[in-house]
């Protein structure tokens, strides 16, 4: 099975970070960092500091989701912090996209763009043949645990379209109740990376050495 996993680390034991990036870091493919700024949406989460901090533990990329009105106040103290790919909203750049690409780019990161579920994915193909990433939101920004919107399974067989018909070297990722109840449906959507949180991995068992072996069980059944 050619599925990628991006533990979501805002979900994750903190008191056990050290311990649990060793246990990931064989395991996994990316490491997804959540960044909110209370306004964008209404909670605040992690930090570039945060960032800094797991870089010297961490052996797989390290993924910046910008849940923010304003990213390019971010990304000179990510891309300093050991920011592998920053991932910004379409919602936040489409006015300066390029721009905002070609800076990200220039300080040797990665480039991924996050669509909202209400978010045409027509919004962002003028300059979709420019990024690395795609993640398509399953749920409304902000929150873990929410109930997963099935009208964004057509944006993921879009990109894919997209993808096979230009020869794009994009990865497609879905955020969002990643868990057993829709594996299916994202694999034959055309996921290619699933970030999970609470349902789809950490909330599995408070052992995350069992977590992960159920995830991967739940993910073999749907395969």
């Amino acid at each position: 099975m050619d599925i990628k996993i991006a533990p979501s680390l805002m979900c994750m034991n903190l008191m056990k970070l050290e311990e649990q990036l060793a246990f990931l870091n064989p395991l996994a493919d990316f490491y997804h960092v959540d960044i909110m700024d209370g306004h964008y949406v209404p909670n605040i989460t992690l930090s570039p500091y945060f960032v800094k901090q797991i870089k010297p533990f961490a052996t797989l990329p390290i993924d910046v989701h910008l849940m923010v009105e304003k990213p390019e106040q971010y990304i000179d103290e990510l891309a300093e912090s050991g920011a592998d790919y920053i991932s910004i909203h379409a919602e936040t750049i489409n006015s300066k996209a390029f721009r905002i690409i070609n800076k990200i780019k220039s300080l040797g990161c990665k480039v991924g763009v996050v669509i909202n579920p209400a978010t045409p994915v027509e919004t962002i193909q003028h300059y979709v043949s420019s990024l690395d990433k795609i993640t398509v939101m399953t749920v409304d920004p902000g929150f873990a645990g929410q109930p997963f919107i099935p009208e964004t399974l057509q944006k993921i067989s879009t990109l894919k379209d997209w993808k096979l018909t230009n020869k794009y070297n994009y990865l497609i990722e879905v955020d969002g109740s990643c868990n057993q109840n829709t594996y299916n449906d994202l694999l034959s959507s055309g996921a290619e990376v699933l970030v999970m949180g609470s349902t789809g991995l950490f909330g599995l068992n408070n052992d995350l050495t069992q977590a992960w072996d159920v995830m991967g069980q739940q993910l073999k059944a749907s395969a």
